[in-house]
């Protein structure tokens, strides 16, 4: 993922707002992968996330690139069916400017090579993509580019002593299973999550 002409994060970006886009008012309540969130405080996540990972980009360093994520429940306002799908297409423009990619920049209040940031920011919009196609009962086809990414990135991260701050206990899976089961299993989510009824 160091090679800025290898990932446009555009398609994935789409694909989450096409989610997004299908997500009812009586579904925001409803419980989702992510403890103790609801589907109204995942794309609450979602539009932090994205406000946050298009100023790494763009090395626009304050408020959004400082502010760790667990440093209040996210949530939505009135807004949030205009507002999240235009700071995604914002952040997958951030991330075609070479210079994204080069150099350092911050998110969630950490320094963090630009390469590494980009490979941060793909893994949640896979996995937060499928946490919320599943919340809502939506079909989910990642961008492939984009799930492989993810993928290596989780892949890269099992040894990592720190990865318990951010993943949940890697869920083991069949060798069958599909790339993006063997990404939400490296995530900790259960490939097979439903809602309860």
């Amino acid at each position: 993922m160091t090679d800025p002409t290898t990932l446009d994060l555009g398609p994935q970006t789409r694909i989450i707002a096409r989610l997004a886009e299908g997500v009812t008012d009586e579904q925001l309540t409803a419980p989702t992968p992510c403890p103790d969130l609801a589907v109204r405080n995942l794309l609450g996540h979602l539009i932090g996330l994205a406000a946050a990972f298009r100023d790494a980009g763009r090395k626009d360093l304050g408020v959004t690139t400082d502010t760790r994520p667990d440093a209040a429940r996210p949530d939505i306002g009135p807004g949030w069916r205009e507002e999240l799908p235009k700071v995604l297409d914002e952040l997958a423009d951030a991330w075609r400017d070479p210079a994204a990619w080069t150099g350092m920049t911050r998110a969630g209040g950490v320094d963090l090579p630009g390469a590494v940031a980009a490979a941060v920011a793909v893994d949640e919009l896979v996995i937060h993509g499928w946490d919320l196609a599943r919340s809502t009962g939506q079909p989910y086809a990642p961008d492939p580019a984009a799930l492989q990414a993810s993928y290596d990135f989780l892949l890269a991260c099992v040894d990592d002593p720190g990865r318990g701050d951010i993943f949940g206990p890697i869920v083991p899976g069949p060798a069958e299973a599909s790339l993006l089961d063997r990404a939400v299993g490296l995530s900790g989510r259960e490939p097979g999550w439903t809602p309860k009824p």
